[in-house]
């Protein structure tokens, strides 16, 4: 059976690994001229997803990617005193695995794992799906497919294509985010510096590798007026919620004339009773967004690609069967995973003096403990705080032969 996935970024890698183990015929399409490299911020996988990646034989890879920032300073807005933490034993303390990297390092590892045994198409989209499979292409010809997924992201064109307009389907959070790069910088050792206020909190961060730092900035907010094309609105829009806040702030501002990555979106959450219709159906943000820099998206994603690949290998290629299954296998994580994102929202973006400080206050507080002691502290505090690694997931078993590399499908005309 040849299956297309729409999205070259992490949820769209993954699931084609494990579908040609399992003897599928995969063919990916991403809209961009190459892989992405956007400057993306610094993304969290917890236990499940390391196991997988574990599994796919690339955490080495991750794991030397990863970003070594392993210190913490909260600085309180009007506060002349910093907090300081550590942040291995916060992450410690709510996952048994975890890995911190850069988005686009993470997408690149997982395309080298997939480049010889999956077509990738790239600088096309998807315009059209058919019931019978047909698909339509902005640049390349038609082609049949039997399954589709749509692995586009959080503003994905497939589920525009096959659920039309979804924004009642879109929960707003009340807050946006926006990441920057910062050239030249390679001075923060391991340190992750952000400033906290009431209603916004900015953090530079960098990683071992890099030469560049990334700023994260997250605000409160009701609806602002912009288009997703207008980058000069977003840098206005950011500037006005971030000024006067610190020095320090003020310097990261002034580099986003220059920066050469700039990224800005609401926190919003997908809340879809179904991710499947006929022969298509969503993975990652593309269909369960818990809320874009708060939820934990990434290792929700690749939990998600792997348990729809291993249900579809399961059933033998039948949707019918496979598309409800991985639905129900991921509902509880896509629900649980909803409320952690709101409730980190309104943690790293308090809502008063009394948070600001208790956030700070808080992380001190875990990392001064012992191990054990921290994670006792964290169980107590919130349930939730183990999320990802309280969710079971199946050890879907490969084939006898799924060593065999699958065949090669050679490119149709007009396509990369």
């Amino acid at each position: 059976m040849r299956i297309l996935i729409s999205g070259a970024g992490v949820a769209g890698p993954v699931p084609a690994y494990w579908l040609v183990r399992n003897g599928f015929a995969v063919t990916v399409v991403e809209r961009a001229p190459e892989l992405r490299r956007t400057g993306g911020h610094a993304v969290d996988l917890f236990r499940p997803a390391v196991d997988i990646s574990e599994k796919m034989g690339v955490l080495p890879h991750i794991a030397e990617r990863a970003t070594g920032t392993s210190r913490m300073s909260v600085h309180p807005e009007g506060s002349r005193r910093a907090v300081r933490a550590d942040l291995g034993k916060i992450f410690r303390a709510t996952s048994a695995r975890h890995v911190e990297i850069m988005r686009d390092d993470l997408t690149a590892i997982y395309h080298e794992a997939t480049r010889d045994g999956v077509q990738y198409v790239f600088g096309d989209a998807i315009t059209a799906i058919s019931p019978d499979g047909e698909v339509r292409f902005e640049r390349g010809g038609p082609r049949r497919f039997g399954l589709v997924v749509g692995a586009d992201g959080l503003h994905s064109g497939v589920r525009r294509l096959i659920f039309g307009d979804t924004s009642s389907l879109s929960a707003f959070a009340g807050a946006y985010f926006a990441v920057l790069s910062l050239p030249g910088r390679r001075d923060l050792d391991g340190e992750l510096r952000i400033h906290v206020g009431v209603g916004r909190t900015a953090g530079v961060y960098g990683a071992r590798h890099l030469d560049e730092a990334r700023v994260l900035f997250l605000f409160r907010s009701g609806r602002l007026d912009y288009d997703h094309r207008d980058v000069p609105r977003q840098k206005e829009l950011l500037r006005k919620a971030f000024q006067g806040m610190h020095p320090e702030v003020d310097g990261w501002l002034a580099g986003l004339g220059g920066a050469p990555a700039f990224y800005f979106d609401s926190i919003t959450q997908l809340r879809m009773d179904t991710w499947s219709r006929g022969r298509v159906t969503l993975v990652g943000d593309a269909g369960d967004c818990p809320g874009p820099a708060v939820g934990g998206s990434t290792s929700l994603a690749v939990v998600g690609a792997y348990v729809l690949a291993g249900e579809l290998a399961r059933a033998g290629g039948d949707h019918e069967r496979a598309f409800p299954a991985y639905e129900r296998a991921m509902a509880e994580y896509v629900r649980r995973s909803r409320d952690v994102a709101l409730g980190a929202a309104r943690t790293l973006v308090p809502a008063s003096r009394l948070g600001v400080w208790g956030l700070a206050r808080g992380a001190r507080s875990i990392s001064a403990l012992p191990a054990g002691p921290s994670r006792a502290l964290t169980r107590l505090a919130s349930k939730k705080a183990r999320l990802h690694d309280s969710i079971a997931v199946d050890d879907y078993p490969l084939p006898a032969n799924a060593a065999a590399t699958a065949p090669e499908t050679p490119a149709p005309h007009g396509h990369r």
